[in-house]
């Protein structure tokens, strides 16, 4: 591996966790990391929210097949830091429901495409890791969706989500709980 360009900095800003994630699923692609350089650096991303989120953001987004079907070491380093990790997926998973609604109602099937592809990546995510985390925050976000009230309410209103997309999100919920 070349320890050098997947060095995690402990204080990793979201810049450089896109960087280094795109650069490990280079590595992955192409072969070059084992499973265990592939867990170390992801468990070291995972440990900051900077990092996290910008492990998700690049990984969910990817051109890569190689986030359709994660390994192991993808599991169990995701698994390292069960806290950030479940509220990020909890988060993607509800987001990208969302926003594949908002593209096609704006005519954009490329973009709405890309949102379910986002989706159905975190919701595999979610089956594997098996945290019991993400089954609490889904059931928190689904009432906030569901009332108006509780601890996802401020994140459902930033995002100003209608019924329709609160319903969407909690259909969505529900299949991983």
């Amino acid at each position: 591996m070349s320890q050098s360009s997947l060095e995690v900095p402990a204080a990793v800003s979201f810049e450089q966790a896109i960087a280094l994630t795109e650069s490990l699923l280079s590595q992955i692609e192409a072969g070059s990391l084992s499973e265990a350089d592939i867990a170390t650096v992801i468990s070291a991303l995972v440990k900051t929210e900077n990092g996290a989120r910008g492990f998700f953001v690049t990984y969910l987004t990817s051109a890569s097949s190689a986030a359709d079907s994660p390994s192991a070491a993808v599991v169990e380093a995701l698994r390292s830091s069960p806290e950030i990790v479940s509220e990020l997926l909890v988060k993607n998973l509800a987001m990208s429901t969302a926003q594949a609604i908002f593209h096609r109602r704006q005519q954009k099937e490329d973009m709405a495409k890309g949102s379910e592809q986002v989706s159905r990546r975190t919701t595999k995510l979610i089956q594997l890791v098996d945290l019991p985390q993400v089954r609490d925050r889904a059931q928190q976000l689904m009432q906030s969706a569901k009332t108006g009230e509780g601890n996802y309410k401020g994140f459902l209103e930033r995002w100003n989500y209608d019924i329709e997309q609160k319903q969407a999100i909690c259909q969505a919920l529900e299949q991983i709980n």
